[in-house]
């Protein structure tokens, strides 16, 4: 059994990522952490084999906690899961060793093969007394080549961005941010931004429409 810490600011997407990691075996949470304060708080009181951080801590900027976790207790692994597309976090995040880096909004079935190649590795490691090319494979196995990247303002995903477009498509009644957060496994605040960046692109309309409580609420409609 693995246990699991989900340092995570928005208690939202941590109750997500929380549902996510249920429905994974051998996966266990183990502790939640809204701030850098409570990360190391955790760790210290807590058997932690994996920590799922955010980049964007209250108090502290998740690179900045990446130093001091690896100082302070070395033998915890980590995944990334931030919104954060700055190729500097990422170089950042791989010198410290991270085992993975996910960009949110992050999906079920994304989160599921994070979780996966983590635990192909450890297992590959407990099973293996001397390494060969089979091992290095399991460990360190070749990716397909990415799909050219387009050009996209700061801020915009090209994978977040098809996966709300493809929500989007689905709902010819309309969503809204809080909705399309939910669907994907991000903020609302992450979702409405995508959203308005795809009614600026031409591919979307919003309306502000009164929702069942007679309170005004903005949903996109596909175009």
């Amino acid at each position: 059994m693995y246990h699991v810490l989900i340092a995570e600011d928005d208690f939202r997407v941590a109750g997500i990522h929380e549902e996510y990691l249920k429905q994974i075996p051998e996966m266990s949470l183990a502790a939640k952490a809204l701030n850098a304060k409570e990360v190391m708080e955790a760790l210290a009181t807590h058997h932690i084999d994996l920590l799922l951080l955010d980049v964007y801590m209250p108090d502290e900027l998740g690179t900045g906690l990446l130093h001091r976790i690896r100082e302070e207790h070395p033998n915890v692994d980590i995944i990334m899961i931030t919104a954060a597309t700055d190729k500097a976090f990422l170089e950042k995040a791989i010198r410290y060793g991270v085992q993975d880096y996910l960009i949110k909004p992050v999906t079920l079935d994304n989160f599921r093969t994070s979780m996966d190649k983590y635990k192909q590795k450890k297992e590959t490691l407990h099973r293996t007394d001397e390494v060969n090319e089979e091992v290095l494979k399991k460990m360190f196995g070749t990716s397909p080549q990415p799909e050219e990247i387009p050009d996209l303002p700061t801020g915009i995903d090209a994978g977040t961005l098809k996966k709300v477009q493809q929500t989007l498509a689905s709902k010819e009644e309309g969503i809204t941010a809080d909705e399309t957060g939910k669907e994907l496994g991000a903020s609302r605040t992450t979702a409405r931004r995508y959203l308005e960046y795809l009614v600026g692109e031409n591919e979307a309309y919003s309306e502000q429409v009164y929702g069942i409580v007679g309170r005004p609420e903005r949903r996109y409609f596909p175009l």
